[in-house]
């Protein structure tokens, strides 16, 4: 629903900024494929996509790569319980870019699953694998798919389909490699129209992506639908060629918006007064209806904001039109607070507020790079005047990091050193029932996906669930064109080793990577349970998880810039 609303945002932009009306209903199923769209799905860039944005389906699309509507449908139908477990991924992929024929369990089935390579995709296809071994009719057969995920009817069905399909002649060992299929499925899978309806806004929001990207960028930011931080849609923004538009209160509304950058003359994305913490609806409501305002006096006297929210819009530069330095416009800000005050106090007898069109410079020294990316992250939870790792940039050259952009083009098995600030951390449910933890590193050129399996995790783990900028050595592993990552050997916090640098010089950090990793669990934190409690699962020795209400976000900010080069801390 999110999703749905955050397409519906981009479209109210799209005719507010440009007067065109999209029909966005229409851009599905008319006509020949899309090519913009489709290249942009292919290339898996689809941060932002409904349904194709997480990794494990980044990694998918690279290696299916769609160029249809069907394959949309057969790709969000593979992402699912069902077709894993039944390992049916790799041969419909094998299949599709002919490295091996479509294989049927039995000749009679190749109706049933001609479509899918041979492969079970769907529902209905249960069903006509049911029905045409058992004879029995459709609405029966669905019973049985229904039967499926009911453990103590599942004998049942199995027995049942065993013997109809002896009594019609199929032999035992195509009766037991079928049934193997059917059961692996199971009801984990998505019936075709079910499937259909996802992947009608899986296209469309690629298709705004790729047609109408600052309107699509504001729509997400608004409604926020998906998995990754906001931060990371911003960085994605800027890659994609979307300039992203400072926090103004002259130009900046409640919510986001798209607009014209005079200098390139692009739709941008305008930051939104809802973003700053603590701003309530009501100061957001003011500020955007009374612009255009002459000075910060203006501001004051008629929008009314908090001293709070004044403090926290000038720390992230959205009275910066209004002349000098943002320490001076704090300054500035106390005074006129102390004259508001007065003003409530004494009524009539206060003269009017000065209303100079430009704040006087008080003389303090302005916020340096550093402490102007510490205010957004702290009071936006964005870097929003440019990417976080960008004061890195010279160490992690020295390094030898491979930026992502040029991962991408490593070959299999080359061991890369990669950087990054970490965008997701996952560790869901795969075949093998091992444990892996995937991360999503975000650099300024793209994302890196990353895997750290079991013999792995007491080395790194602690490290990766801990550290919000992260090294990491690992080996390229590609499955496809555009379908690559990297498993991970060993992690590094990289705020750490940037001061290390700064004291110790390049040799006291080459000595720190090839030094043996420190292993073994951690203690937990104070206040946190690691044995399972009643009947629930053990949680990580290394899990990121803290007692609820404890510290938070303003600690978790700090962590993403304070080390950076050349930071005083």
């Amino acid at each position: 629903m999110r999703m749905q609303s955050a397409m519906a945002y981009a479209l109210t932009e799209v005719e507010r900024a440009t007067g065109e009306r999209v029909d966005l209903d229409g851009a599905v199923g008319q006509g020949p494929p899309d090519t913009a769209t489709y290249e942009l799905i292919r290339s898996s860039e689809t941060l932002g996509c409904f349904q194709i944005e997480s990794p494990g389906q980044r990694d998918l699309i690279g290696r299916l790569q769609p160029s249809t509507f069907h394959d949309l449908v057969v790709d969000i139908s593979l992402f699912r319980p069902g077709p894993v477990a039944a390992d049916m991924v790799r041969p419909f992929i094998e299949a599709r870019h002919g490295k091996r024929p479509a294989r049927y369990p039995h000749p009679d089935l190749e109706p049933v699953l001609r479509e899918t390579y041979g492969v079970v995709v769907f529902h209905e296809q249960i069903i006509g694998i049911l029905s045409t071994l058992t004879g029995c009719d459709r609405g029966m057969a669905d019973e049985g798919r229904r039967a499926l995920s009911d453990p103590r009817r599942q004998g049942r069905v199995r027995a049942w389909f065993a013997e109809e399909a002896r009594k019609r002649g199929y032999a035992a060992e195509v009766i037991a490699r079928t049934w193997e299929i059917v059961e692996a499925f199971g009801s984990y899978g998505f019936c075709k129209a079910h499937a259909v309806a996802f992947a009608v806004p899986t296209y469309q929001s690629a298709w705004l992506k790729a047609h109408h990207p600052a309107a699509f960028y504001a729509g997400l930011l608004e409604h926020d639908p998906g998995m990754y931080p906001k931060r990371l849609l911003l960085a994605d923004a800027r890659r994609r060629g979307v300039p992203v538009l400072p926090l103004d209160v002259n130009h900046s509304d409640a919510g986001y918006r798209i607009e014209l950058e005079c200098e390139s003359g692009v739709l941008g994305v305008r930051l939104a007064l809802s973003e700053v913490q603590g701003i309530t609806e009501a100061e957001a409501a003011r500020i955007a209806a009374g612009r255009p305002y002459r000075s910060l006096s203006d501001l004051y006297t008629r929008a009314r904001p908090s001293r709070p929210t004044a403090e926290r819009l000038a720390r992230t530069g959205a009275l910066d039109a209004f002349g000098a330095g943002r320490r001076d416009l704090l300054l500035h800000i106390a005074e006129l607070h102390r004259q508001h005050s007065r003003q409530r106090n004494e009524g009539a007898r206060q003269l009017p507020l000065a209303d100079a069109a430009r704040t006087a410079p008080a003389g303090l020294p302005d916020l340096d790079a550093d402490e102007r990316l510490a205010a957004e992250l702290g009071v936006l939870g964005l870097d929003a005047s440019g990417h976080l790792m960008a004061g890195h940039q010279d160490f992690l050259r020295e390094l030898g990091v491979v930026p992502a952009r040029e991962v991408r083009d490593a070959e299999h098995g080359a061991t890369v050193l990669v950087a990054g600030a970490k965008a997701a951390t996952q560790t869901p449910p795969i075949r093998s029932g091992k444990r892996v933890i995937f991360v999503t590193l975000d650099d300024l050129t793209g994302l890196v996906d990353l895997a750290f399996f079991e013999d792995s995790h007491e080395a790194s783990a602690h490290t990766v669930f801990h550290s919000w900028l992260l090294l990491v050595r690992g080996t390229v592993q590609r499955r496809g064109p555009r379908s690559f990552s990297v498993v991970g050997e060993a992690a590094w916090d990289l705020a750490e080793l940037a001061g290390l640098r700064r004291t110790g010089g390049l040799e006291a950090v080459a000595g720190r990577l090839a030094a043996q990793p420190v292993t073994g669990p951690r203690p937990a934190p104070p206040g946190r349970t690691i044995a399972p409690a009643g009947g629930g699962h053990a949680l990580h020795p290394w899990a990121d998880l803290r007692p609820a209400g404890d510290g938070a976000a303003g600690a978790g900010a700090r962590k993403l810039w304070h080390a950076s080069p050349g930071s005083a801390g």
